[in-house]
Parts: structure tokens; sequence; C-alpha cells
């Protein structure tokens, strides 16, 4: 059993946020096109960029995946958003707009939603009245 930290949950967060961008896009279904492939000669693709390789996800990288997504119930709905914002590479300044927050306010946010995943994984019950910086300082020092 592991000792869960902020720092490792802030990295499987971004492994299941690239896993999700790696997935294929859902297609509905009984719509289709009749329009035959177009096949590029040489001289049309001269000038065009490669389009980008896709890797798709691993059966086990989805079930990681899955289980990571299910950390953040335990979060209240401004702290959720912005642990996924951050976790998908979002910047600051777009977090902030989004949410209506400076950014020290954010960042706290964001902190304080990762100790918590991380108390909750570890099985460390702790007093929800706590003001954040306390459930960081206790997450830290566990």
């Amino acid at each position: 059993m592991t000792n869960w930290t902020p720092a490792m949950i802030e990295e499987r967060l971004a492994e299941a946020a690239l896993v999700l961008k790696r997935l294929p896009e859902p297609r509905r279904h009984g719509y289709f096109s009749t329009w035959p492939e177009i096949v590029h000669s040489f001289a049309d693709k001269v000038g065009q960029e490669p389009r980008p390789l896709r890797v798709l996800a691993s059966p086990q990288d989805i079930s990681r995946m899955e289980e990571t997504l299910t950390w953040t119930g335990c979060l209240e709905p401004i702290d959720g958003k912005i642990v996924w914002m951050k976790a998908h590479g979002e910047r600051w300044k777009e977090i902030c707009w989004s949410v209506g927050l400076q950014r020290s306010a954010a960042h706290l946010h964001w902190q304080y939603g990762l100790c918590v995943i991380a108390l909750t994984l570890n099985r460390q019950r702790f007093n929800r009245s706590l003001s954040k910086r306390k459930v960081i300082a206790l997450a830290a020092g566990a």
C-alpha cells in the first residue's frame, strides 16, 4: 500500500488527462458519409502540415484513468474544476477567469484539492471544518 502525496496525485491526474486526450472521439451511430475517400496527390500534400500521429491508450492506461476519475468526488465543485483544469495543462490565467478567483486563491484551492485527495486515499481522517492551510499542512506532515 502506497502512501499518497499531493505530488503523486498531481502526476496521476495529469496522466489521466493525457489518456482522456488520447481516446478516440465518440461517433454518433447511424450517421455516415456516402462521399468517397479523397485521395491526395503528392502535389496536393506539398504545403500541408503532416497529420499528428494518434497513439491510442492501452487498456491498463484506461483502467488507471477510470480509477483516477473517481478521486475528485470528495472535492467541492470549484476545487474539482481547478484540479482538473490544472491537470489538463490549463494556464493559471484561464483557470482564474473560469472560476472567478485571484491566482493566489485559485492556487490555494488547487493545493487543498490535491491534499484532500491524498488524505482520502491514505484513509486519514481529518476535520472538514479545518482551514485550507491547515489541511495542506496536515497532508505535508503526513
